[in-house]
This record gives structure tokens, sequence and C-alpha cells, in this order.
């Protein structure tokens, strides 16, 4: 069931999506899915369902940022639409190692 930006299975919350919109944009701030629900589609629909409340409001774009190291969540952003339009250096803390890049997405409305 999808309700206002979660995903809820029978056993918990599955997943959730934190946005905020001001100004015709919007952005995420945090799409988490908890790992015995990854690669089932959780994290799209929490996209997907994030995307839909942007328009409504409305909002023609939204951003976020993400690990350049995340190669899971950038084939997910990349297959709705996002495309890198920024770069933080240096901008998350990715462990012992060092930093790892922030890459700014934006999604455009018609743009899938």
């Amino acid at each position: 069931m999808t309700q206002a930006g979660d995903v809820t299975q029978a056993a918990g919350l599955a997943g959730f999506v934190l946005m905020r919109a001001a100004a015709g944009e919007a952005e995420i701030l945090t799409l988490a899915v908890d790992p015995q629900h990854r690669r089932q589609g959780v994290g799209r629909a929490l996209v997907d369902a994030g995307l839909a409340a942007a328009l409504a409001v409305p909002c023609a774009q939204v951003f976020l940022e993400v690990a350049d190291t995340n190669t899971a969540a950038k084939r997910l952003y990349a297959s709705l639409g996002f495309a890198a339009v920024g770069r933080r250096v240096a901008y998350y803390a990715d462990g012992p190692g060092a930093p790892a890049d922030a890459l700014v997405l934006r999604w455009h409305a018609g743009s899938v």
C-alpha cells in the first residue's frame, strides 16, 4: 500500500521518502528502503509517489543529491529521468576512506 510517500508491507515499514517543496521546486531529502525490501520496486514506488506529489503542488523540477559511489541509486534515478546538473566534491564521509562526491541530480516535468 502506498500512502503519502511511504510504502507499507504487512510486516511493517518497507521504506520512506522525505521531500520539501518551495517556489515551484522540490527536493528529495532522504530516500530509505529497508535492506530486506531492496530490489523489489520499493524505491521506485517511493520516488514515483514523490514525483506525483511534486507535480500536484505544482513543482516543475525535483532535485536530489546522491553519492557518486551509490551505483544502484544512480541507476534508479537515471531510469526515472533524473540527470546530473552538478557535483559536490568530498560531500559524503564514506567510511574510513576518502569522502565520496555527491552528484546533484534534477528531474524536470516531462523528462520521462
